[in-house]
């Protein structure tokens, strides 16, 4: 998380000082957040799927 917040404040330091903005840069920015997106989305699927598949054990015991 802290990761993120550092990558939006250097971005925001960036077009501050340039004062005006690049659409590379946008479409770069928008490529990193669908990465961390997708690397949350499968943590969490492993996740369900682990504590689903814990409680359905413990059931059958």
């Amino acid at each position: 998380m802290s990761q993120h917040l550092n990558f939006q404040e250097n971005n925001q330091a960036i077009f501050k000082s340039q004062g005006k903005v690049r659409v590379t840069d946008l479409l770069s920015r928008l490529n990193e957040e669908k990465k961390i997106e997708k690397k949350r989305n499968l943590a969490l699927g492993v996740a369900a799927v682990s504590a689903v598949t814990v409680f359905g054990i413990i059931l059958t015991i």
